[in-house]
């Protein structure tokens, strides 16, 4: 049992139109401590509650309506991805190569090897946690950028594209003092000390142009 203090338990989704092979891994995954999900085809776990922990998918190529590539496609466009672990019984070079282009973290094929299954899980697992991590860095730049001023917003797009305080100051019509007042304020509530990571928070938001809207 998990107290306040640990981890949440990752869960691992697991989808397979086959109910021996779904039962066999949800054994294999509950033996090391995960939770386990088991859906017979996509559209079963699209229906699914919103998730929002720590996880990954274990996906079968071959299934009926939807297969595996085409839910990895329409996760992807809802921005609603977990790492994926493809397993087939059906796998070839081609259908491997386009998953691996797609993001997949491993393609394994049936009779599997337990260690190298958990092995590939522990390695979707830990990128889900660098995915998760770098959504919370991007969200707290957010909420500091959503602090400044509309001139501390031009100030910081002059700083972050390279510009000097002279040319920043040149082109909002004010003074340099005053650009350098404005620098001071962003840095603190960038909570940043120095332009370069100033630079990486305007980075992680997207906006490489400057364009701070």
């Amino acid at each position: 049992m998990n107290t306040d203090s640990d981890p949440p338990t990752p869960t691992i989704f697991v989808i397979d139109d086959d109910l021996e092979i779904r039962t066999l891994l949800e054994h294999v995954l509950n033996r090391v401590g995960y939770r386990v999900a088991t859906f017979a085809d996509a559209r079963e776990f699209l229906k699914r509650p919103c998730f929002d922990g720590l996880g990954c998918l274990v996906l079968d190529i071959q299934m009926p309506e939807m297969n595996g590539l085409d839910l990895q496609k329409h996760l992807a466009k809802t921005g609603k991805g977990l790492p994926i672990i493809f397993f087939t019984g059906h796998g070839d070079i081609r259908t491997s190569v386009e998953a691996m282009k797609q993001g997949a973290v491993d393609f394994l094929t049936k009779p599997f090897n337990r260690e190298e299954f958990l092995e590939a899980v522990e390695v979707a697992l830990n990128k889900h946690r660098q995915w998760r991590q770098a959504a919370a860095e991007t969200e707290e730049v957010c909420k500091r950028i959503s602090t400044l001023t509309p001139r501390e917003r031009e100030v910081m797009s002059g700083v972050t594209t390279g510009k000097l305080n002279k040319q920043i100051a040149d082109e909002l019509g004010i003074s340099e003092i005053t650009v350098k007042v404005h620098r001071g304020r962003v840095m603190k509530k960038m909570g940043v000390t120095s332009v370069a990571d100033l630079v990486r928070s305007a980075e992680r938001r997207g906006d490489k142009t400057g364009e701070l809207s």
